[in-house]
């Protein structure tokens, strides 16, 4: 059966049941079945991302060196912790690695991204979820990948029209998929949901796959976690007595 995970703002009608104003305004939402628009799911996940001691400033310094930082909270009153993604260490020029923990720092699983041409033309995410199960994901197919190259001296050639008078150009392929024994187990294909076909992964794992995948939209994408107010955040100190 496909589960569909999504990544999106919390409404405006969920906002006003809010008692503070500090609430965690994104959320990921939970469906049965294929992605189907304007169905957002049940929400199981308020995510947000973890700010250092030198707060917004220096967390957007840092995920430009492939940084990412985010808690999971099971209400957006932040009552009680469900994961966390954090980086780990790693030599530079290194592909990132991050892992997902649950609330008592237990490792879920270790994620990596490796940019393309660095081992493969196209980028590639691997998930390896702990007791076994993992699997690689390539970002875009190689058609459309050759028909973005091809129109790319379109592209170049209306760029700064478009930076002038508005308009969008057409972003690269960004449809990634993991395939397990053949078949697609784990599909992100609009750039806000992911479809889960195998009841297998721990739905922490594909919510925190979510947050990284969004957190890399690219150069003409809306990153959910480069925003430059404060307030979009938490400070690392405050989760040290968080309840699990």
């Amino acid at each position: 059966m496909t589960t569909t995970v999504r990544l999106s703002l919390r409404s405006k009608d969920e906002t006003a049941a809010d008692s503070d104003e500090g609430a965690v305004r994104r959320k990921l939402s939970v469906q049965d079945g294929a992605p189907v628009y304007g169905m957002m799911g049940q929400p199981y996940a308020f995510p947000e991302r973890v700010l250092p001691p030198g707060g917004v400033e220096e967390y957007r310094k840092f995920r430009k060196e492939g940084i990412r930082t985010f808690v999971l909270w099971v209400d957006p009153h932040r009552q009680q912790l469900l994961a966390r993604v954090v980086t780990r260490p790693a030599p530079e020029g290194e592909a990132p690695t991050y892992e997902i923990l649950g609330a008592a720092g237990e490792s879920l699983a270790v994620v990596t991204r490796k940019r393309a041409f660095t081992g493969g033309v196209r980028t590639r995410w691997t998930v390896q979820q702990a007791g076994g199960l993992s699997a690689v994901g390539r970002k875009g197919s190689p058609f459309w990948w050759l028909v973005w190259w091809l129109i790319l001296p379109i592209q170049t050639a209306l760029f700064l029209p478009a930076i002038v008078v508005g308009g969008d150009l057409a972003r690269t392929p960004r449809r990634t998929k993991w395939c397990l024994d053949g078949r697609a187990v784990l599909d992100w294909a609009d750039n806000t949901t992911l479809a889960v076909t195998d009841e297998r992964w721990d739905p922490r794992v594909t919510g925190g796959l979510v947050l990284l995948l969004k957190s890399w939209d690219g150069l003409l994408g809306e990153p959910w976690d480069r925003g430059k107010t404060p307030e979009d955040g938490i400070p690392g100190e405050t989760l040290d007595g968080a309840k699990n």
